[in-house]
């Protein structure tokens, strides 16, 4: 599983000209996570990354989301798992297919509310915009 971790003051994810997620924190600043699963993910690899979001010290501070009682913006993003080292045509088979995938990321979501964080989603598989407003710029990547 991997992830891109983006400090934000505002982000937001919209589908067929709806936003259908958006996050606006100027003060304390939220988190954009943009969330990859793949193929061979250890079947407990989402509760790590619940972990990693919630806790990583990346806000401004060195306060965690959990700390700040900050939001978050999840989206999946399958393109994380793209190998580029041959070609000029990234592959995709590392990433988990769909159906694999998507219960993972609402894993992740409900893992995240569960800790009392407020969770705003992308809607998995649509072809979707995303805007942010990056704080910083300060953007890690994790995996897990």
């Amino acid at each position: 599983m991997k992830a891109v971790l983006t400090r934000v003051s505002s982000a937001s994810v919209t589908v067929d000209d709806e936003v259908v997620g958006a996050i606006d924190c100027p003060g304390t600043g939220g988190l954009l996570a943009l969330v990859g699963v793949g193929r061979e993910d250890s079947p407990d690899a989402w509760e790590t990354m619940v972990r990693k979001i919630a806790e990583l010290r990346i806000l401004d501070g060195e306060r965690s989301v959990s700390d700040a009682g900050a939001p978050v913006l999840l989206v999946s993003q399958f393109t994380l798992h793209g190998r580029t080292a041959k070609g000029r045509r990234p592959s995709w088979s590392d990433a988990a297919p769909g159906e694999q995938a998507e219960p993972v990321i609402g894993e992740i979501a409900a893992g995240l509310r569960e800790r009392g964080i407020h969770v705003e989603e992308g809607v998995f598989g649509a072809m979707m915009k995303v805007t942010s407003v990056n704080e910083g710029p300060f953007t890690v990547l994790v995996e897990c």
